[in-house]
């Protein structure tokens, strides 16, 4: 009914782009709140950067500057573009939205399956 689907993943070498893309698609009254977190091997995941439906931004300090998020609220999907890539980048990265589903009242978090990004020195 709702599903998060994230494309964009895969290996680059250091300093180079990369751009992720996440795509909500279902039964979507409207959408809060969306944002990327990336979990590395035997660390706990951690938010990378967030976007609300009015536009507001966060980003992790390890990343500001480097990386940029964007939200199409028409087309209900979420971009994260990232420069200057370095190795600790390298984790598997999560898109997360804040949504409300048309056969609700209340709204909910939603999780992408995942994908990886490979940053190679």
């Amino acid at each position: 009914q709702v599903q998060l689907v994230e494309s964009g993943g895969g290996v680059v070498q250091a300093g180079e782009s990369l751009r992720l893309s996440c795509a909500a698609s279902g039964d979507i009254f409207r959408i809060n709140a969306m944002g990327w977190y990336r979990q590395a091997p035997g660390k706990q995941r951690e938010l990378v950067a967030t976007v609300t439906q009015g536009g507001s931004t966060r980003y992790a300090d390890s990343v500001k500057g480097r990386f940029t998020i964007s939200m199409d609220n028409a087309k209900a999907t979420v971009s994260l573009q990232m420069n200057s890539l370095k190795p600790e980048d390298a984790a598997v990265y999560y898109c997360n939205a804040n949504l409300r589903r048309r056969t609700t009242l209340y709204s909910l978090d939603f999780w992408g399956q995942g994908t990886q990004v490979t940053v190679s020195s």
